[in-house]
């Protein structure tokens, strides 16, 4: 028997020139994004010309960069500051073009060998390594704190404590952060686009991997498409349309990732505490912002507001739309029972990436002689963190419930990608 056409064709031409094609853009997109976002959110008004290495920095940490955010206060002072968010608008911007880019030359293909797809991979990660250091270096900036008017004012030049502040790369952390980030975006991509080649010998494991892959990506960008639609309609009806786009060009995904998995029945607890300018929702500002910690959950968003609860039945919406998806793009000898597991193994994994990239943690303080934060706007706390193992079972229970139940009207639905031996539909 001949080999099929797909098989025959020879390789696609994906040399340097591509490769920097596919760098370009991704970069090129993901400055847009941040700029636009930071402008939204004004940045475009830091002293010294800093908006451009800001741009930089907030590049640096949608990749999985280090941004090490110091201070200094003087003699007699002491400034403190952490920082620690990614701003997922920009992180996804970059993944799907970059994802793009390196599946474009490969199109049209059924075969790749590992070494093609080793060498194609290795062209982009050059270029991106290159980017990733320039950027790194960019990244550094340090501002000096206005405390005039007011007793803070007057205590912090008797003292010589005039704060500063600003942020500075680890240059080795971000390359090998970088390089991880892209290496798991060129792995996704390959898993998930249904016409990318893969080696021979993995061809056997696309029929479980790959539309369970593909449907958690469907529904992740549904929950991003969701909350924008949402975003849109605050920023038309409510106001406040510098705020609102500034949050869907930093953080559309790390509000709307978090509420799906909220909408799973999981539990964040949070605080925000001072005058922060991170763009959130109003509603979560309004539950986070107590002198103790706080509980994000549906209790508390009903509690706030009864509507709420309709985000549990949105959830379980796209869950079996998500799980009907997968059980049609997977071969008619997969049984209920396996497209629960799929889906529940990959949920959980989803889960789990949301709990590690969604978590927030800022904090800056000013102190005198060791006593304390001085308060007086130069201090604060923001932090939102995940109750870990709860989510990631419940996102476990949730798949493998809707894996069971989308399969179920998909038994009725022509699937292709049938393989040779018996059919058993149970």
């Amino acid at each position: 028997m001949s080999p099929p056409t797909a098989l025959a064709r020879p390789a696609a031409r994906h040399g340097w020139a591509r490769a920097v094609a596919a760098v370009l853009t991704g970069l090129a997109v993901m400055v847009l994004v941040a700029a636009l976002g930071l402008w939204a959110a004004g940045a475009s008004g830091l002293p010294a010309g800093a908006f451009p290495r800001v741009v930089a920095a907030t590049l640096v940490t949608a990749v999985g960069g280090s941004v090490e955010v110091s201070g200094d206060a003087g003699v007699f002072a002491e400034s403190r500051a952490g920082l620690t968010v990614l701003p997922l608008s920009v992180t996804l911007a970059g993944a799907l073009v970059l994802g793009d880019g390196f599946l474009r030359p490969l199109r049209h293909r059924a075969v790749a060998s590992a070494g093609e797809l080793a060498g194609w991979a290795a062209r982009i990660a050059v270029l991106w390594l290159a980017a990733l250091t320039g950027l790194a270096f960019a990244a550094r900036q340090t501002f000096a704190v206005d405390t005039a008017g007011g007793p803070l004012g007057d205590l912090s030049g008797l003292l010589d404590a005039s704060p500063r502040a600003g942020f500075t790369t680890d240059v080795p952390l971000t390359v090998l952060f970088g390089l991880l980030w892209l290496a798991g975006v060129l792995l996704l991509a390959l898993l998930v686009a249904r016409g990318a080649p893969l080696p021979g010998r993995l061809l056997r494991f696309q029929e479980s991997v790959r539309p369970a892959a593909h449907a958690m990506v469907v529904l992740l960008l549904a929950c991003v498409a969701l909350g924008l639609g949402t975003a849109l309609v605050a920023a038309a009806t409510r106001g406040h349309a510098p705020a609102t786009f500034a949050l869907v060009l930093l953080g559309l995904p790390n509000v709307s990732w978090v509420g799906l998995t909220v909408g799973l029945g999981a539990t964040w607890d949070g605080r925000v505490d001072g005058p922060f300018g991170l763009p959130m929702p109003h509603v979560l500002d309004r539950i986070l912002r107590a002198p103790h910690t706080s509980a994000l959950n549906m209790r508390s968003l009903t509690d706030y507001d009864g509507r709420m609860w309709w985000l549990v039945v949105a959830v379980a919406v796209l869950l079996l739309a998500v799980a009907f998806r997968m059980a049609v793009r997977s071969p008619a000898r997969v049984r209920l029972w396996q497209h629960a597991v799929h889906l529940g193994v990959a949920l959980a994994l989803t889960v789990l990436m949301i709990c590690l990239t969604c978590r927030v943690s800022a904090h800056f303080g000013l102190s005198l002689l060791g006593i304390g934060d001085l308060g007086g706007g130069l201090s604060g706390e923001l932090f939102l963190m995940p109750r870990l193992w709860q989510t990631v079972g419940l996102g476990a229970l949730w798949g493998l419930l809707a894996g069971f139940l989308g399969g179920l009207p998909a038994r009725r639905v022509h699937r292709g990608g049938r393989v040779e031996g018996p059919f058993r539909s149970g």
